[in-house]
Protein backbone atom coordinates (compact mmCIF):
# COMPACT_ATOMS: atom_id res chain seq x y z
CA UNK A 1 0.00 0.00 0.00
CA UNK A 2 2.83 2.39 0.74
CA UNK A 3 4.33 1.81 -2.71
CA UNK A 4 1.00 2.40 -4.39
CA UNK A 5 0.55 5.67 -2.47
CA UNK A 6 3.99 6.76 -3.66
CA UNK A 7 2.98 6.04 -7.25
CA UNK A 8 -0.28 7.94 -6.88
CA UNK A 9 1.60 10.95 -5.53
CA UNK A 10 4.05 10.71 -8.41
CA UNK A 11 1.23 10.52 -10.91
CA UNK A 12 -0.33 13.62 -9.38
CA UNK A 13 2.89 15.52 -9.92
CA UNK A 14 3.12 14.33 -13.52
CA UNK A 15 -0.55 15.18 -14.08
CA UNK A 16 -0.04 18.74 -12.88
CA UNK A 17 3.06 19.47 -14.91
CA UNK A 18 2.26 17.80 -18.22
CA UNK A 19 -1.26 18.84 -19.13
CA UNK A 20 0.10 20.85 -22.06
CA UNK A 21 2.21 18.04 -23.48
CA UNK A 22 1.68 15.74 -26.49
CA UNK A 23 0.45 12.42 -27.75
CA UNK A 24 2.10 9.20 -26.66
CA UNK A 25 4.21 6.67 -28.59
CA UNK A 26 5.27 3.16 -27.98
CA UNK A 27 8.48 3.17 -25.93
CA UNK A 28 11.38 0.78 -26.09
CA UNK A 29 12.65 -0.26 -22.69
CA UNK A 30 16.17 -1.15 -21.61
CA UNK A 31 17.38 -3.03 -18.58
CA UNK A 32 14.99 -5.17 -16.57
CA UNK A 33 11.94 -3.06 -17.25
CA UNK A 34 9.07 -4.42 -19.32
CA UNK A 35 6.84 -3.11 -22.03
CA UNK A 36 3.26 -4.03 -22.81
CA UNK A 37 2.66 -6.67 -25.45
CA UNK A 38 0.96 -5.61 -28.67
CA UNK A 39 -1.72 -7.62 -30.39
CA UNK A 40 -2.51 -7.64 -34.05
CA UNK A 41 -5.85 -6.23 -35.16
CA UNK A 42 -7.95 -8.17 -37.59
CA UNK A 43 -9.27 -5.31 -39.71
CA UNK A 44 -7.53 -3.53 -42.52
CA UNK A 45 -8.64 -0.28 -44.11
CA UNK A 46 -10.58 -0.31 -47.36
CA UNK A 47 -8.60 0.28 -50.55
CA UNK A 48 -10.53 2.59 -52.83
CA UNK A 49 -8.47 2.08 -55.96
CA UNK A 50 -5.40 0.14 -56.93
CA UNK A 51 -2.14 1.72 -55.97
CA UNK A 52 1.38 0.55 -55.44
CA UNK A 53 2.82 0.37 -52.02
CA UNK A 54 4.72 3.26 -50.60
CA UNK A 55 8.42 2.66 -51.15
CA UNK A 56 9.94 1.18 -48.02
CA UNK A 57 13.08 2.71 -46.68
CA UNK A 58 15.50 0.20 -45.23
CA UNK A 59 18.98 0.43 -43.79
CA UNK A 60 20.74 -2.84 -44.56
CA UNK A 61 24.06 -3.54 -42.96
CA UNK A 62 27.05 -2.73 -45.07
CA UNK A 63 28.85 -5.89 -46.09
CA UNK A 64 32.56 -5.72 -45.34
CA UNK A 65 35.10 -7.99 -47.02
CA UNK A 66 38.67 -8.16 -45.82
CA UNK A 67 41.79 -10.08 -46.61
CA UNK A 68 44.75 -10.58 -44.28
CA UNK A 69 48.27 -11.10 -45.62
CA UNK A 70 50.89 -12.14 -43.09
CA UNK A 71 54.57 -13.01 -42.96
CA UNK A 72 56.69 -14.49 -40.22
CA UNK A 73 58.49 -11.27 -39.47
CA UNK A 74 55.92 -8.60 -40.48
CA UNK A 75 52.18 -8.42 -39.88
CA UNK A 76 50.37 -5.99 -42.13
CA UNK A 77 47.03 -4.42 -41.19
CA UNK A 78 43.87 -6.03 -42.48
CA UNK A 79 42.56 -4.39 -45.61
CA UNK A 80 38.83 -3.64 -45.73
CA UNK A 81 36.83 -3.12 -48.88
CA UNK A 82 33.80 -0.82 -48.56
CA UNK A 83 32.93 -0.67 -52.24
CA UNK A 84 30.00 -3.07 -51.97
CA UNK A 85 26.91 -1.28 -53.27
CA UNK A 86 23.77 -1.08 -51.20
CA UNK A 87 20.58 -2.39 -52.67
CA UNK A 88 18.82 -0.08 -55.10
CA UNK A 89 16.07 2.11 -53.70
CA UNK A 90 13.50 3.87 -55.85
CA UNK A 91 12.44 7.06 -54.16
CA UNK A 92 9.74 8.06 -56.65
CA UNK A 93 7.03 6.67 -58.85
CA UNK A 94 4.64 7.97 -61.48
CA UNK A 95 1.32 6.27 -62.05
CA UNK A 96 -1.03 6.95 -64.96
CA UNK A 97 -4.21 5.27 -66.08
CA UNK A 98 -7.53 5.72 -67.81
CA UNK A 99 -10.87 4.01 -67.34
CA UNK A 100 -14.32 3.71 -68.71
CA UNK A 101 -16.66 6.67 -68.31
CA UNK A 102 -13.73 8.85 -69.45
CA UNK A 103 -11.94 8.45 -66.11
CA UNK A 104 -8.26 9.62 -66.07
CA UNK A 105 -5.91 8.85 -63.17
CA UNK A 106 -2.55 10.44 -62.41
CA UNK A 107 -0.34 10.06 -59.36
CA UNK A 108 3.16 11.09 -58.32
CA UNK A 109 5.04 10.12 -55.17
CA UNK A 110 8.47 11.11 -53.91
CA UNK A 111 10.22 10.10 -50.68
CA UNK A 112 13.70 10.61 -49.30
CA UNK A 113 16.00 7.62 -49.49
CA UNK A 114 18.48 6.38 -46.91
CA UNK A 115 18.75 8.86 -44.07
CA UNK A 116 18.53 8.12 -40.40
CA UNK A 117 18.13 11.79 -39.58
CA UNK A 118 16.03 13.45 -42.29
CA UNK A 119 12.77 12.42 -43.97
CA UNK A 120 10.92 14.40 -46.63
CA UNK A 121 8.62 13.77 -49.51
CA UNK A 122 5.75 14.86 -51.72
CA UNK A 123 2.59 13.32 -53.11
CA UNK A 124 0.09 14.40 -55.77
CA UNK A 125 -2.95 12.59 -57.16
CA UNK A 126 -5.82 13.32 -59.55
CA UNK A 127 -8.89 11.25 -60.41
CA UNK A 128 -11.90 12.42 -62.36
CA UNK A 129 -14.84 11.14 -64.37
CA UNK A 130 -16.62 12.78 -67.30
CA UNK A 131 -19.31 10.12 -67.61
CA UNK A 132 -23.02 10.49 -66.89
CA UNK A 133 -25.72 8.32 -65.38
CA UNK A 134 -28.59 7.49 -67.71
CA UNK A 135 -31.78 9.16 -66.55
CA UNK A 136 -30.04 11.53 -64.13
CA UNK A 137 -28.57 15.00 -64.15
CA UNK A 138 -24.84 15.44 -65.01
CA UNK A 139 -22.79 13.39 -62.56
CA UNK A 140 -19.18 14.27 -63.35
CA UNK A 141 -16.65 14.54 -60.51
CA UNK A 142 -12.97 15.30 -59.95
CA UNK A 143 -10.59 14.92 -57.00
CA UNK A 144 -7.12 16.44 -56.76
CA UNK A 145 -4.74 16.35 -53.80
CA UNK A 146 -1.19 17.59 -53.13
CA UNK A 147 0.90 17.09 -49.99
CA UNK A 148 4.39 17.81 -48.66
CA UNK A 149 5.99 16.43 -45.50
CA UNK A 150 9.32 16.46 -43.72
CA UNK A 151 10.94 15.57 -40.44
CA UNK A 152 14.08 15.33 -38.33
CA UNK A 153 15.06 12.38 -36.12
CA UNK A 154 17.45 13.02 -33.27
CA UNK A 155 18.59 10.68 -30.56
CA UNK A 156 16.03 11.78 -27.96
CA UNK A 157 13.35 13.54 -30.00
CA UNK A 158 11.75 13.85 -33.42
CA UNK A 159 10.10 16.70 -35.29
CA UNK A 160 7.48 16.34 -38.05
CA UNK A 161 5.64 18.74 -40.32
CA UNK A 162 3.29 18.58 -43.29
CA UNK A 163 1.13 20.74 -45.54
CA UNK A 164 -1.72 19.65 -47.83
CA UNK A 165 -4.22 20.95 -50.38
CA UNK A 166 -7.28 19.06 -51.68
CA UNK A 167 -9.83 20.11 -54.26
CA UNK A 168 -13.00 18.15 -54.93
CA UNK A 169 -15.67 18.87 -57.53
CA UNK A 170 -19.06 17.14 -57.83
CA UNK A 171 -22.64 17.62 -59.00
CA UNK A 172 -25.92 17.31 -57.13
CA UNK A 173 -27.32 14.86 -59.68
CA UNK A 174 -29.62 13.10 -57.23
CA UNK A 175 -32.97 13.40 -58.99
CA UNK A 176 -34.30 11.79 -62.16
CA UNK A 177 -34.24 14.13 -65.13
CA UNK A 178 -33.13 14.45 -68.71
CA UNK A 179 -29.48 15.46 -68.56
CA UNK A 180 -29.95 17.68 -71.62
CA UNK A 181 -32.55 19.86 -69.92
CA UNK A 182 -30.42 21.17 -67.06
CA UNK A 183 -27.33 23.35 -66.88
CA UNK A 184 -24.63 21.41 -65.06
CA UNK A 185 -23.26 24.65 -63.59
CA UNK A 186 -26.42 25.17 -61.51
CA UNK A 187 -25.90 21.90 -59.61
CA UNK A 188 -22.14 22.08 -59.33
CA UNK A 189 -20.33 22.02 -55.99
CA UNK A 190 -16.65 22.34 -55.15
CA UNK A 191 -14.82 21.85 -51.86
CA UNK A 192 -11.44 23.42 -51.12
CA UNK A 193 -9.40 22.03 -48.26
CA UNK A 194 -5.93 23.10 -47.17
CA UNK A 195 -3.96 22.97 -43.94
CA UNK A 196 -0.72 22.23 -42.17
CA UNK A 197 0.49 20.51 -39.04
CA UNK A 198 3.56 20.00 -36.92
CA UNK A 199 4.42 17.66 -34.07
CA UNK A 200 7.24 17.18 -31.59
CA UNK A 201 7.75 14.04 -29.54
CA UNK A 202 10.43 12.52 -27.38
CA UNK A 203 11.45 8.87 -27.51
CA UNK A 204 13.54 7.96 -24.54
CA UNK A 205 14.28 4.26 -24.51
CA UNK A 206 13.86 4.05 -20.75
CA UNK A 207 10.14 3.91 -19.98
CA UNK A 208 10.81 5.02 -16.39
CA UNK A 209 11.67 8.45 -17.77
CA UNK A 210 9.06 10.92 -18.93
CA UNK A 211 8.15 10.84 -22.61
CA UNK A 212 5.93 13.49 -24.10
CA UNK A 213 4.62 14.91 -27.37
CA UNK A 214 2.82 17.99 -28.60
CA UNK A 215 1.12 18.69 -31.93
CA UNK A 216 -0.44 21.71 -33.66
CA UNK A 217 -2.78 21.54 -36.65
CA UNK A 218 -4.71 24.04 -38.76
CA UNK A 219 -7.26 23.35 -41.50
CA UNK A 220 -9.39 25.58 -43.74
CA UNK A 221 -12.40 24.07 -45.50
CA UNK A 222 -14.66 25.99 -47.92
CA UNK A 223 -17.60 25.08 -50.13
CA UNK A 224 -17.47 27.02 -53.41
CA UNK A 225 -20.97 27.04 -54.86
CA UNK A 226 -21.42 28.66 -58.27
CA UNK A 227 -21.55 32.45 -58.05
CA UNK A 228 -25.17 33.05 -59.05
CA UNK A 229 -26.11 36.72 -58.91
CA UNK A 230 -26.46 38.01 -55.36
CA UNK A 231 -26.09 34.58 -53.78
CA UNK A 232 -22.31 34.61 -54.30
CA UNK A 233 -21.75 35.15 -50.56
CA UNK A 234 -23.82 32.13 -49.57
CA UNK A 235 -21.14 29.55 -49.03
CA UNK A 236 -19.75 27.67 -46.04
CA UNK A 237 -16.36 28.54 -44.56
CA UNK A 238 -14.71 26.63 -41.75
CA UNK A 239 -11.48 27.09 -39.81
CA UNK A 240 -10.18 24.35 -37.55
CA UNK A 241 -7.33 24.58 -35.02
CA UNK A 242 -6.13 21.90 -32.62
CA UNK A 243 -3.52 21.49 -29.90
CA UNK A 244 -2.90 17.89 -28.86
CA UNK A 245 -0.48 16.76 -26.21
CA UNK A 246 0.47 13.74 -24.11
CA UNK A 247 2.85 12.75 -21.34
CA UNK A 248 3.62 9.18 -20.28
CA UNK A 249 5.83 7.50 -17.69
CA UNK A 250 6.13 3.99 -16.24
CA UNK A 251 6.82 3.20 -12.59
CA UNK A 252 7.05 -0.49 -11.75
CA UNK A 253 3.92 -2.24 -12.98
CA UNK A 254 1.96 0.97 -13.54
CA UNK A 255 1.97 3.30 -16.52
CA UNK A 256 0.75 6.87 -15.93
CA UNK A 257 -0.44 8.98 -18.83
CA UNK A 258 -2.28 12.23 -19.33
CA UNK A 259 -3.69 13.77 -22.51
CA UNK A 260 -4.62 17.42 -22.96
CA UNK A 261 -6.34 18.57 -26.15
CA UNK A 262 -7.89 21.80 -27.38
CA UNK A 263 -10.01 21.83 -30.55
CA UNK A 264 -11.54 24.96 -32.03
CA UNK A 265 -13.89 24.99 -35.02
CA UNK A 266 -15.25 28.21 -36.52
CA UNK A 267 -18.04 27.66 -39.07
CA UNK A 268 -19.79 30.39 -41.03
CA UNK A 269 -22.42 30.23 -43.74
CA UNK A 270 -23.64 33.29 -45.59
CA UNK A 271 -23.97 36.66 -43.95
CA UNK A 272 -25.87 36.79 -40.64
CA UNK A 273 -29.02 38.93 -40.64
CA UNK A 274 -28.64 39.60 -44.35
CA UNK A 275 -31.61 40.62 -46.48
CA UNK A 276 -30.28 39.07 -49.67
CA UNK A 277 -32.94 36.35 -49.50
CA UNK A 278 -35.96 35.80 -47.36
CA UNK A 279 -35.04 32.17 -46.78
CA UNK A 280 -31.41 32.28 -45.67
CA UNK A 281 -30.32 34.27 -42.64
CA UNK A 282 -26.80 32.93 -42.32
CA UNK A 283 -25.21 30.73 -39.68
CA UNK A 284 -22.27 31.22 -37.34
CA UNK A 285 -20.84 28.59 -34.99
CA UNK A 286 -17.77 28.95 -32.76
CA UNK A 287 -17.13 25.60 -31.12
CA UNK A 288 -14.33 25.08 -28.59
CA UNK A 289 -13.74 21.63 -27.13
CA UNK A 290 -11.20 21.04 -24.33
CA UNK A 291 -10.53 17.65 -22.78
CA UNK A 292 -8.21 16.42 -20.02
CA UNK A 293 -7.72 12.67 -19.97
CA UNK A 294 -5.59 11.02 -17.22
CA UNK A 295 -5.18 7.21 -17.04
CA UNK A 296 -3.38 4.62 -14.94
CA UNK A 297 -2.65 1.22 -16.51
CA UNK A 298 -1.31 -1.74 -14.54
CA UNK A 299 0.28 -4.94 -15.87
CA UNK A 300 0.29 -8.08 -13.70
CA UNK A 301 1.10 -11.78 -14.00
CA UNK A 302 3.84 -11.33 -16.59
CA UNK A 303 1.65 -8.95 -18.60
CA UNK A 304 -1.14 -11.48 -18.96
CA UNK A 305 -3.50 -9.23 -17.00
CA UNK A 306 -4.00 -5.58 -17.93
CA UNK A 307 -6.29 -3.07 -16.25
CA UNK A 308 -6.81 0.60 -17.08
CA UNK A 309 -8.64 3.23 -15.07
CA UNK A 310 -9.10 6.81 -16.15
CA UNK A 311 -11.39 9.78 -16.64
CA UNK A 312 -12.11 12.05 -19.59
CA UNK A 313 -12.98 15.61 -18.50
CA UNK A 314 -14.54 17.61 -21.35
CA UNK A 315 -15.44 21.29 -21.57
CA UNK A 316 -17.29 22.64 -24.61
CA UNK A 317 -18.81 25.95 -25.66
CA UNK A 318 -21.84 24.71 -27.63
CA UNK A 319 -23.98 22.86 -25.09
CA UNK A 320 -25.99 24.27 -22.22
CA UNK A 321 -24.10 21.87 -19.96
CA UNK A 322 -20.51 22.84 -20.63
CA UNK A 323 -18.69 20.25 -18.47
CA UNK A 324 -18.85 16.47 -18.83
CA UNK A 325 -17.08 13.56 -17.11
CA UNK A 326 -16.70 10.20 -18.85
CA UNK A 327 -15.23 6.92 -17.55
CA UNK A 328 -12.36 5.11 -19.23
CA UNK A 329 -12.14 1.58 -17.83
CA UNK A 330 -10.77 -1.55 -19.47
CA UNK A 331 -9.57 -4.99 -18.43
CA UNK A 332 -8.23 -7.91 -20.41
CA UNK A 333 -6.61 -11.25 -19.59
CA UNK A 334 -4.46 -13.43 -21.81
CA UNK A 335 -4.97 -17.17 -21.57
CA UNK A 336 -3.31 -20.14 -23.24
CA UNK A 337 -0.38 -18.13 -24.59
CA UNK A 338 -2.56 -15.47 -26.23
CA UNK A 339 -4.91 -17.99 -27.82
CA UNK A 340 -7.81 -16.44 -25.89
CA UNK A 341 -7.91 -12.88 -24.58
CA UNK A 342 -11.26 -11.89 -23.04
CA UNK A 343 -11.73 -8.15 -22.58
CA UNK A 344 -14.35 -5.67 -21.35
CA UNK A 345 -14.55 -1.95 -20.82
CA UNK A 346 -16.64 1.13 -20.12
CA UNK A 347 -15.98 4.49 -21.76
CA UNK A 348 -17.51 7.65 -23.18
CA UNK A 349 -16.53 10.85 -24.87
CA UNK A 350 -17.46 13.83 -26.98
CA UNK A 351 -16.63 14.25 -30.67
CA UNK A 352 -16.60 17.60 -32.39
CA UNK A 353 -18.85 17.63 -35.44
CA UNK A 354 -17.61 19.84 -38.27
CA UNK A 355 -18.83 20.73 -41.74
CA UNK A 356 -15.81 18.90 -43.17
CA UNK A 357 -16.55 15.71 -41.22
CA UNK A 358 -20.18 15.77 -42.40
CA UNK A 359 -19.16 16.14 -46.05
CA UNK A 360 -16.78 13.23 -45.52
CA UNK A 361 -19.80 11.06 -44.67
CA UNK A 362 -22.18 12.52 -47.26
CA UNK A 363 -20.79 14.85 -49.93
CA UNK A 364 -24.31 15.76 -51.12
CA UNK A 365 -25.30 17.72 -47.99
CA UNK A 366 -26.40 21.35 -47.83
CA UNK A 367 -23.83 24.00 -47.00
CA UNK A 368 -26.06 25.56 -44.32
CA UNK A 369 -26.06 22.99 -41.53
CA UNK A 370 -26.38 23.19 -37.78
CA UNK A 371 -23.37 21.80 -35.92
CA UNK A 372 -23.68 19.91 -32.63
CA UNK A 373 -21.10 17.88 -30.73
CA UNK A 374 -21.73 14.14 -30.72
CA UNK A 375 -21.95 13.04 -27.07
CA UNK A 376 -21.43 9.35 -26.26
CA UNK A 377 -22.55 9.32 -22.64
CA UNK A 378 -21.75 5.64 -22.14
CA UNK A 379 -20.25 2.84 -24.22
CA UNK A 380 -19.97 -0.67 -22.76
CA UNK A 381 -18.00 -3.17 -24.81
CA UNK A 382 -16.67 -6.67 -24.37
CA UNK A 383 -15.56 -9.72 -26.26
CA UNK A 384 -12.86 -12.27 -26.93
CA UNK A 385 -9.90 -12.02 -29.27
CA UNK A 386 -6.94 -14.27 -29.84
CA UNK A 387 -4.99 -16.43 -32.26
CA UNK A 388 -6.03 -19.75 -33.79
CA UNK A 389 -2.57 -20.32 -35.25
CA UNK A 390 0.54 -18.40 -36.23
CA UNK A 391 -1.28 -17.35 -39.39
CA UNK A 392 -4.80 -16.68 -38.09
CA UNK A 393 -6.27 -14.26 -35.54
CA UNK A 394 -9.87 -13.43 -34.60
CA UNK A 395 -12.05 -11.05 -32.62
CA UNK A 396 -15.68 -11.38 -31.49
CA UNK A 397 -17.22 -8.47 -29.63
CA UNK A 398 -20.41 -6.70 -28.58
CA UNK A 399 -21.11 -3.09 -27.73
CA UNK A 400 -23.93 -1.01 -26.29
CA UNK A 401 -23.80 2.78 -26.33
CA UNK A 402 -25.98 5.83 -25.79
CA UNK A 403 -25.27 8.66 -28.22
CA UNK A 404 -26.72 12.16 -28.02
CA UNK A 405 -26.71 14.50 -31.02
CA UNK A 406 -26.09 11.75 -33.55
CA UNK A 407 -26.08 13.28 -37.04
CA UNK A 408 -28.52 11.71 -39.54
CA UNK A 409 -29.03 12.64 -43.21
CA UNK A 410 -32.51 13.14 -44.70
CA UNK A 411 -33.63 14.37 -48.11
CA UNK A 412 -34.02 18.16 -48.18
CA UNK A 413 -37.10 19.82 -49.65
CA UNK A 414 -36.65 23.40 -48.37
CA UNK A 415 -33.38 24.69 -49.81
CA UNK A 416 -33.09 22.33 -52.79
CA UNK A 417 -35.19 20.37 -55.27
CA UNK A 418 -34.68 17.10 -53.42
CA UNK A 419 -31.15 16.50 -54.67
CA UNK A 420 -29.38 17.42 -51.41
CA UNK A 421 -29.50 16.33 -47.79
CA UNK A 422 -30.00 18.16 -44.56
CA UNK A 423 -28.74 17.06 -41.15
CA UNK A 424 -31.04 16.15 -38.24
CA UNK A 425 -29.86 15.19 -34.77
CA UNK A 426 -31.30 12.64 -32.37
CA UNK A 427 -30.49 10.63 -29.25
CA UNK A 428 -30.10 6.92 -29.95
CA UNK A 429 -29.10 3.66 -28.35
CA UNK A 430 -26.81 1.60 -30.55
CA UNK A 431 -26.11 -2.08 -30.01
CA UNK A 432 -24.00 -4.25 -32.27
CA UNK A 433 -22.30 -7.60 -32.45
CA UNK A 434 -19.36 -8.13 -34.75
CA UNK A 435 -16.79 -10.72 -35.64
CA UNK A 436 -13.57 -10.51 -37.61
CA UNK A 437 -10.89 -12.92 -38.75
CA UNK A 438 -7.50 -12.36 -40.36
CA UNK A 439 -5.30 -14.89 -42.15
CA UNK A 440 -1.80 -14.32 -43.51
CA UNK A 441 0.45 -16.89 -45.14
CA UNK A 442 3.92 -15.38 -45.31
CA UNK A 443 3.81 -12.53 -47.81
CA UNK A 444 1.83 -14.54 -50.36
CA UNK A 445 -1.74 -14.54 -49.13
CA UNK A 446 -3.68 -12.13 -46.89
CA UNK A 447 -7.38 -12.39 -46.08
CA UNK A 448 -9.42 -10.21 -43.74
CA UNK A 449 -13.15 -10.51 -43.09
CA UNK A 450 -15.51 -8.50 -40.88
CA UNK A 451 -19.22 -8.80 -40.17
CA UNK A 452 -21.36 -6.49 -38.05
CA UNK A 453 -25.06 -6.50 -37.11
CA UNK A 454 -26.41 -3.17 -35.83
CA UNK A 455 -29.54 -2.26 -33.88
CA UNK A 456 -30.77 1.31 -33.35
CA UNK A 457 -33.37 2.80 -30.98
CA UNK A 458 -34.11 6.51 -31.38
CA UNK A 459 -35.98 9.09 -29.32
CA UNK A 460 -37.57 11.23 -32.05
CA UNK A 461 -37.03 9.63 -35.46
CA UNK A 462 -38.66 6.44 -36.74
CA UNK A 463 -35.40 5.01 -38.06
CA UNK A 464 -31.68 5.70 -38.07
CA UNK A 465 -31.80 7.28 -41.52
CA UNK A 466 -29.20 5.93 -43.96
CA UNK A 467 -27.37 3.81 -41.37
CA UNK A 468 -26.96 0.11 -42.30
CA UNK A 469 -28.24 -2.75 -40.18
CA UNK A 470 -25.88 -5.35 -41.69
CA UNK A 471 -22.29 -4.81 -42.84
CA UNK A 472 -19.91 -7.40 -44.31
CA UNK A 473 -16.39 -6.60 -45.51
CA UNK A 474 -13.97 -8.99 -47.23
CA UNK A 475 -10.41 -8.10 -48.27
CA UNK A 476 -7.99 -10.45 -49.99
CA UNK A 477 -4.55 -10.15 -51.61
CA UNK A 478 -2.39 -12.79 -53.29
CA UNK A 479 1.18 -12.55 -54.57
CA UNK A 480 1.69 -14.94 -57.49
CA UNK A 481 5.37 -15.64 -58.28
CA UNK A 482 6.25 -12.05 -57.26
CA UNK A 483 4.96 -11.05 -60.70
CA UNK A 484 1.19 -10.84 -60.33
CA UNK A 485 -0.43 -9.07 -57.38
CA UNK A 486 -4.13 -9.91 -57.09
CA UNK A 487 -6.53 -8.05 -54.79
CA UNK A 488 -10.23 -8.45 -54.04
CA UNK A 489 -12.55 -6.09 -52.14
CA UNK A 490 -16.15 -6.99 -51.34
CA UNK A 491 -18.55 -4.78 -49.37
CA UNK A 492 -22.10 -5.84 -48.50
CA UNK A 493 -24.68 -3.63 -46.79
CA UNK A 494 -28.35 -4.04 -45.98
CA UNK A 495 -31.05 -2.18 -44.09
CA UNK A 496 -30.52 1.46 -45.07
CA UNK A 497 -33.77 3.43 -44.80
CA UNK A 498 -34.27 6.87 -46.32
CA UNK A 499 -36.74 9.60 -45.42
CA UNK A 500 -37.98 10.96 -48.76
CA UNK A 501 -40.19 13.85 -49.82
CA UNK A 502 -43.06 12.09 -51.60
CA UNK A 503 -44.54 8.85 -52.96
CA UNK A 504 -42.67 6.74 -55.48
CA UNK A 505 -41.56 3.25 -56.42
CA UNK A 506 -40.81 1.20 -53.32
CA UNK A 507 -41.84 4.08 -51.01
CA UNK A 508 -44.15 3.33 -48.06
CA UNK A 509 -46.17 5.69 -45.88
CA UNK A 510 -45.58 5.29 -42.14
CA UNK A 511 -46.76 7.80 -39.53
CA UNK A 512 -47.30 10.42 -42.26
CA UNK A 513 -43.70 9.93 -43.47
CA UNK A 514 -42.55 8.61 -46.84
CA UNK A 515 -39.96 5.91 -46.23
CA UNK A 516 -37.90 3.89 -48.70
CA UNK A 517 -35.74 0.87 -47.87
CA UNK A 518 -32.69 1.04 -50.13
CA UNK A 519 -31.70 -2.09 -51.99
CA UNK A 520 -29.08 -4.56 -50.82
CA UNK A 521 -25.62 -3.18 -51.65
CA UNK A 522 -23.01 -5.38 -53.34
CA UNK A 523 -19.80 -3.50 -54.08
CA UNK A 524 -17.23 -5.89 -55.56
CA UNK A 525 -13.82 -4.77 -56.86
CA UNK A 526 -10.98 -6.83 -58.36
CA UNK A 527 -7.51 -5.73 -59.43
CA UNK A 528 -4.36 -7.20 -60.96
CA UNK A 529 -0.89 -5.67 -61.06
CA UNK A 530 1.80 -7.19 -63.29
CA UNK A 531 5.39 -6.37 -62.32
CA UNK A 532 7.38 -6.42 -65.55
CA UNK A 533 10.51 -5.33 -63.69
CA UNK A 534 11.46 -3.55 -60.50
CA UNK A 535 10.89 -0.27 -62.31
CA UNK A 536 7.89 -0.91 -64.52
CA UNK A 537 4.51 -2.47 -63.76
CA UNK A 538 1.03 -2.44 -65.28
CA UNK A 539 -2.34 -2.70 -63.60
CA UNK A 540 -5.99 -3.22 -64.37
CA UNK A 541 -8.82 -2.60 -61.93
CA UNK A 542 -12.46 -3.68 -62.18
CA UNK A 543 -14.78 -1.70 -59.90
CA UNK A 544 -18.34 -2.70 -59.10
CA UNK A 545 -17.99 -5.73 -61.36
CA UNK A 546 -21.32 -6.99 -60.02
CA UNK A 547 -22.66 -4.14 -62.20
CA UNK A 548 -25.07 -2.96 -59.51
CA UNK A 549 -26.06 0.72 -59.65
CA UNK A 550 -26.68 0.75 -55.90
CA UNK A 551 -27.58 3.74 -53.72
CA UNK A 552 -26.04 4.60 -50.39
CA UNK A 553 -28.00 7.85 -50.55
CA UNK A 554 -31.53 8.16 -51.92
CA UNK A 555 -31.62 9.20 -55.60
CA UNK A 556 -27.81 9.24 -55.82
CA UNK A 557 -26.84 5.94 -57.49
CA UNK A 558 -23.22 5.12 -58.20
CA UNK A 559 -21.80 4.28 -61.59
CA UNK A 560 -22.18 0.63 -62.50
CA UNK A 561 -19.32 -1.47 -63.88
CA UNK A 562 -16.02 0.40 -64.37
CA UNK A 563 -12.65 -0.72 -65.68
CA UNK A 564 -9.34 1.11 -65.45
CA UNK A 565 -5.89 0.25 -66.70
CA UNK A 566 -2.52 1.91 -66.54
CA UNK A 567 1.20 1.73 -65.82
CA UNK A 568 3.53 2.61 -62.96
CA UNK A 569 7.14 3.68 -63.40
CA UNK A 570 9.55 3.80 -60.45
CA UNK A 571 12.75 5.78 -60.52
Amino acid sequence: MGTNRKYIVAFGAVFATTSLLGQGHEIEVTGSREVEKAYRTGLTPRVVDTSISTPMVAFPLLELKFEVESEVSVITPASISTKERLSQLYSSYIKAGVGTELMPLGEYYFDSKRSRKYIYGAHAKHLSSFGNLKGYAPAQFDRTGVGLYGGINEKRYSLRGDVHYNNQGLHYYGYPTDADTIDSQTIRQRYNDWGFGTSFFSHRKDSAKLNYSVGLNYNNFVSLRPKVELERDWRARENFFSLSSRAKIKKGKETYAVDFNVNYNGYKYGVPDSSLTALDTGLVSNNTLVNLHPTITTHLQDDRFKAKIGLDLVFNSLDKVNAHIYPDLEIKYSMLNDMLIPYAGLRGGMKQTSFKSLTGENEFILSNVQLKNENTSIDFFGGVKGTLSKQMSFNVGVSFSNIKNKALFVTDTVYSIGNQFQVVYDTMNVAFIEGSIAYQLNEKLKIDALGRLNSYTLNNNSYAWNLPQLQVVLRGAYNLFDKFLLNLDLDLEHGRKALVFGPGEGVTLENNQYIKTLNFIVDANFGVEYRYSKRVSAFIQFNNFASQRYQRWYNAPVQSFQAMGGVTFRF
